[in-house]
């Protein structure tokens, strides 16, 4: 009998565990290749998905050009492009190429403004960034001035990719 009665008091203390666990809400993950500006390049934007929120965010940008390193098998003559020219990733190249936009200017890293821009869509449902982008009336100005820190000119272009991305999350 005393078996019987701890028995049933310990199953007593769980049910209440087992009532109050919650399933965790699926992780997805979406990606997608998109240009944010001009037709010189391309970004892959990457975003994963808790639920409904948006938990990282991620943009690279690629661009062919020269002096800078090149994505892997580039020097093997992939792509075909011009002799000096390699494909890169502005990510991974973002020490030159900011240097080449602080002489046109800027003041913030290539790699800085994709990190800021990300964070700006960390911690928000895909809703609420899809309210923010329509808040800004399509004026790229708009979403500079939203994104604290971020100066690059095409902010709402990253935006929309990253956008993008997680409405293709699975």
């Amino acid at each position: 009998m005393k078996k019987f009665l701890s028995l049933l008091l310990v199953l007593c203390m769980l049910v209440p565990f087992a009532a109050m666990a919650e399933e965790a809400p699926a992780i997805k993950l979406g990606q997608t290749q998109w240009a944010a500006h001009g037709t010189k390049c391309f970004a892959v934007m990457t975003v994963v998905l808790e639920g409904d929120v948006i938990v990282a965010a991620l943009i690279d940008e690629y661009q062919v050009g020269a002096g800078m390193v090149g994505v892997p098998n580039s020097e093997n003559g992939f792509g075909g492009f011009a002799d000096g020219k390699v494909l890169y990733s502005k990510r991974v190249n973002a020490e030159a190429y900011s240097a080449n936009m602080a002489g046109a200017g800027s003041t913030v890293a290539l790699d800085v403004n994709y990190d800021l821009i990300q964070a700006f869509c960390v911690g928000k449902t895909v809703a609420e960034l899809e309210a923010a982008i329509a808040g800004f009336g399509g004026e790229a100005q708009a979403a500079v001035d939203a994104v604290s820190g971020a100066t690059l000119v095409d902010t709402l272009g990253y935006l929309q990719g990253l956008l993008a991305a997680a409405k293709a999350a699975k």
